[in-house]
């Protein structure tokens, strides 16, 4: 703590003697004001690009930063956001206001504030920084916003991407209409090499895969405001992306004479879908009351098959030996209504509920090439059972909330908040079962202004996991080639977990930067994991359940700075390091384990450079993990009922980030990127045992290493 406060003095002097066009900031004000006349030099097209100026926006627009600790199920509204527009959070969730700020032109902009502080005059929580764009307002205006490019794939692919967006405000109503193309073309190769455990050369596999997916996206937003105490607005997202992929694999087998070869080819065709309507309505009292009712009703809709074929020449006959189709529907049904009122001098309350309805739909057929009655529903091979593997769940949850607020004095700041859940699960289909639960979640948040630049913030909390509704029932494994299906729990417990948060936000004057700090340690109980469901002792099968109690500890530290004590005042150096440590006695390897999504951490660096006098700007961003494959030093590890998997990094993959930007010809933005651009190969190593891995019984290693190559992106923007 005290070298980062030397640093802190340091950089202020340093940063004091090169004063800036900064943003506004009262003495006795936490909250950043950065007008539109602030980005007026660098030529920006949309909001997007206004944020990208902005010192250490990055941790605004990442909320608290720290991950969640098991599965990061997102059901029902909640009642935090990062980002709102003209004050409101907008009432959606797959369309949620992120995606609007490449839509929203600069010219409508009237300023950007970076709230740091609670307050029951916010329309949401703030769980860390809060980033507000404010609108003009005018009786009568338009705009219009282009994208076009293109996407250069390593194998020599090209797809397109654009969008178009039109955006108006006549008296009471503004909307917002747009649509975009954007890719998601994957080409994947791989070799991996397996040994048995007397070190032999077991085989080799070496295969190709190509994603083509393209996704079609329809938005749009309309807000009406027929009085100053009313305000109307509805939100509609349809989008279809269907992504198939095809594969190909070399398999030499060094166990047999000659080692033998064989191929196998894979067709997977693909659909996904899905569409979302929300609407809010606010009235203002004239008591400063404020009521506010939000409605969200939503569904996506997948489905992929699965064939494999396999011959032993190359393009020889070839024989089918599998077939895998699984289907899922997930709707959602939401509404939120809460009434705040000022309950004292510098005092808010607000009391409300929420209710969720959430219904996923599954199914799942596997059909092999072994002896007995095939089925064309089953690609022409034989049906095999598998346990729960159509499965309908339904939840019903009701959320009832208080939540008050209370500037305790100029500088520090109060929000006390509970949450009491009540929810059903009941699951129909091969399994009939019908669970309830009640959970009390209570949050303290404490801020204090140590200056209007340096603040400290503190909270403790109780939170509640939602459960994933695909762990219930039958699945695909998608990481392990060796196992298709994995079963379903349908005894799966909520994770809950104590949070408690320390953070150190530190702005350098004269919009110098940013220096932040975080840490973190949760106490959690029931964490999922998986567990052993065995019915045959010669084949171990697990599924996610609850494993037992765990800790998790985090260090965060971050810095965004102006390079203005080196005369480059237009230059910003952006720097992260994480550090973690997680661990659970984990009963079904008998050992103490780490915690997926913690790992050991990595680290972020970055640099932006402007010069407005050409219009021009280019970056250069790198970021790794620490560690690397192999053991528990490694970066990330996870263990299965008879393998154990070795990751050479976690949330932070190895990856080198360029681009360069101008201003040009037609006054259209020009932008060229270059993603992965060391071509990383990406490595793990897996160990296979015979029946349980807690027995120590290895019978192969496995170690794969994979790469997606480089990724060229070139986009033209304009606003109209």
């Amino acid at each position: 703590m005290r070298n980062l406060l030397l640093t802190c003095v340091v950089l202020y002097l340093a940063a004091s003697s090169n004063p800036l066009l900064a943003q506004s900031e009262a003495e006795d004000d936490a909250t950043v004001y950065y007008p539109a006349a602030y980005f007026s030099e660098y030529g920006v097209v949309s909001v997007n690009d206004m944020l990208s100026r902005i010192p250490g926006m990055d941790l605004a627009l990442e909320g608290n930063q720290v991950p969640s600790f098991g599965n990061n199920n997102n059901r029902g509204l909640g009642a935090t956001s990062q980002i709102m527009i003209n004050g409101k959070r907008l009432a959606g969730k797959a369309n949620k206001a992120s995606s609007q700020l490449d839509r929203i032109a600069a010219e409508q902009v009237d300023y950007i504030e970076i709230i740091r502080g609670n307050s029951g005059d916010l329309d949401v929580r703030n769980s860390g920084q809060m980033v507000n764009i404010v609108l003009l307002e005018s009786l009568s205006n338009s705009s219009m916003s282009g994208e076009l490019g293109f996407t250069n794939f390593h194998d020599g692919t090209f797809e397109p991407n654009g969008s178009f967006s039109y955006s108006a405000q006549t008296g009471a109503l503004t909307y917002l209409l747009s649509a975009d193309v954007t890719s998601g073309y994957e080409f994947l190769e791989s070799e991996e090499v397996s040994f048995l455990a007397n070190n032999s050369l077991n085989d080799t596999r070496d295969f190709e895969r190509t994603r083509e997916q393209t996704t079609y996206r329809l938005n749009s937003n309309i807000v009406y405001q027929p009085s100053p105490a009313d305000r109307i607005a509805f939100n509609f997202l349809y989008s279809e992306s269907d992504p198939p992929a095809k594969l190909f694999r070399t398999i030499t087998d060094f166990q047999t004479p000659n080692a033998a070869v064989t191929f196998e080819r894979e067709d997977i065709p693909s659909t996904q879908d899905n569409w979302e309507l929300g609407g809010d309505y606010e009235h203002n009292f004239g008591n400063g009351g404020k009521f506010k009712f939000l409605f969200i009703v939503n569904e996506e809709d997948s489905s992929a098959t699965r064939e494999r074929f396999v011959s032993s020449a190359l393009s020889g006959t070839e024989t089918k030996n599998l077939f895998l189709d699984t289907t899922s529907k997930v709707q959602e049904r939401i509404a939120r209504t809460s009434y705040a009122w000022p309950v004292a001098e510098a005092q808010s309350l607000e009391l409300g509920i929420e209710g969720a309805q959430t219904i996923q739909d599954s199914a799942l057929r596997l059909g092999l090439n072994v002896p007995g009655e095939t089925s064309p529903e089953f690609g022409g091979l034989r049906a095999i059972p598998i346990p729960n593997a159509i499965s309908v769940v339904e939840e019903i949850r009701f959320e009832g909330f208080t939540i008050h607020n209370w500037q305790v004095n100029d500088r520090m700041s109060l929000e006390s908040s509970l949450f009491y859940e009540t929810s059903e699960i009941e699951q129909t289909g091969d399994i009939n079962k019908k669970r309830d639960f009640k959970f009390a979640k209570p949050k303290l948040d404490f801020r204090f202004d140590i200056s209007s630049s340096f603040q400290l913030r503190l909270s403790a909390e109780k939170d509640v996991s939602q459960l994933s509704f695909a762990d219930f029932s039958a699945g695909v494994n998608q990481q392990d080639e060796d196992q298709d299906t994995v079963a379903g729990n349908p005894e799966l417990e909520q994770e809950q977990t104590w949070r408690y948060n320390v953070n150190l936000d530190y702005r350098l004057p004269n919009d110098g930067g940013v220096l932040n700090s975080r840490f973190f340690y949760y106490d959690v109980s029931d964490s999922i994991g998986k567990v052993d469901v065995t019915t045959n002792s010669l084949t171990p099968i697990s599924a996610n359940g609850n494993v037992g109690d765990g800790k998790v500890f985090g260090l965060y530290l971050n810095a965004s700075i102006r390079l203005g004590f080196l005369n480059l005042p237009q230059a910003v150096v952006t720097a992260a390091l994480n550090f973690e440590d997680a661990y659970i006695f984990d009963p079904l390897i008998a050992k103490e384990r780490t915690i997926i999504p913690f790992d050991r951490g990595g680290f972020r660096l970055g640099y932006r450079q402007d010069i407005p006098s050409q219009n021009l700007s280019f970056g250069i961003n790198y970021q790794d993990a620490f560690g690397d494959v192999g053991g528990t030093g490694g970066n990330r590890v996870r263990y299965d009922i008879d393998n154990v998997v070795f990751f050479g990094a976690g949330k932070l993959r190895p990856e080198l980030k360029l681009f360069v930007e101008k201003v040009g010809f037609a006054n259209f933005t020009y932008r060229a990127e270059l993603n992965n651009a060391e071509d990383e190969i990406r490595c793990l190593e897996r160990k296979r045992y015979n029946g349980y891995l807690r027995d120590g019984n290895l019978s192969e290693t496995e170690k794969p290493c994979s790469n997606t190559g480089a990724q060229f992106v070139l986009k033209v923007r304009a606003n109209f």
